[in-house]
């Protein structure tokens, strides 16, 4: 199967009691995550596990959010998941490494928004059918007791912000894939970029969006300009021609880790679309 995070850097979610709406959300980004958690009212939530079989999707650039482990809704939403060709799963509140062994047979993007789940981090991504963490801060503060994950000028407050962190090391350490939290004021189009900035230069793999309208700044923040690559390249083979583990190029030190931020950059040109 392919690995969900090289289908792009964009993945949207899309309530799974809205089936009209399948078709258009894959089309317009690279991953859809159909949501039977949080966007699913509990009296839609059997109709919205039927749509699951009844309006597929390619399963290789689909991702199903399943309610929590705890939930009285889990059990039935694994029972829809054997209905279909869906394998790659969302864990919403993921809080500790044995629910990863109830979702053996699937590939999971564990969902760490509680207190619990950020400080399991790190054996959540240690999990064999981890294949990727993603942080959520609205839940997480929920589960704090706060009201509020952003400061009145936008900006994350510091738990928020050292959630993120946690949970992006933790995938990191574990070699997996690590998702960064929607960004929930769609008209905001300039701080969403601003934050998907920050995301791919501190390493997240993709974001999450809410909204189609937000596809395009993620894709634009992680696709490199034509100058970057160029800027990249030149060095790549100045490193090359230098033939030394330490040179200096235009006026800098370059060692081993500039090396791989400038192959990254180079991985990365064409990912946006």
């Amino acid at each position: 199967m392919t690995d969900p995070f090289a289908m792009g850097p964009a993945l949207l979610f899309c309530p799974a009691d809205r089936p009209e709406r399948f078709a258009k959300a894959a089309e317009r980004a690279d991953a859809v995550i159909l949501d039977l958690e949080d966007a699913v009212a509990p009296d839609a939530k059997a109709d919205a596990r039927l749509n699951l079989a009844e309006t597929p999707l390619d399963p290789e650039r689909t991702i199903v959010r399943v309610n929590s482990a705890d939930s009285v809704h889990f059990e039935a939403d694994l029972e829809a998941l054997e209905a279909t060709a869906y394998r790659t799963v969302m864990l919403a509140k993921a809080e500790s490494a044995n629910q990863l062994a109830l979702l053996r047979p699937y590939r999971v993007v564990a969902l760490c928004e509680t207190a619990a789940g950020v400080l399991a981090a790190p054996a959540i991504a240690a999990q064999p059918n981890t294949v990727a963490l993603m942080w959520g801060a609205e839940d997480l503060v929920a589960s704090l007791g706060g009201t509020s994950s952003r400061r009145h000028d936008g900006a994350y407050r510091a738990v928020a912000l050292h959630a993120r962190s946690a949970v992006l090391l933790a995938a990191g350490a574990n070699g997996k894939a690590a998702v960064d939290a929607v960004y929930t004021d769609i008209p905001d189009v300039d701080g969403l970029a601003a934050e998907v900035e920050d995301a791919v230069a501190s390493g997240f793999a993709a974001k999450a969006c809410i909204h189609p309208r937000q596809v395009a700044a993620v894709r634009a923040a992680y696709a490199p300009s034509d100058e970057a690559v160029a800027a990249a390249r030149a060095l790549l083979a100045a490193a090359e021609a230098a033939g030394t583990g330490v040179f200096q190029y235009e006026g800098k030190m370059v060692d081993g880790p500039i090396l791989r931020h400038a192959q990254t950059v180079v991985g990365r040109a064409g990912q946006g679309r």
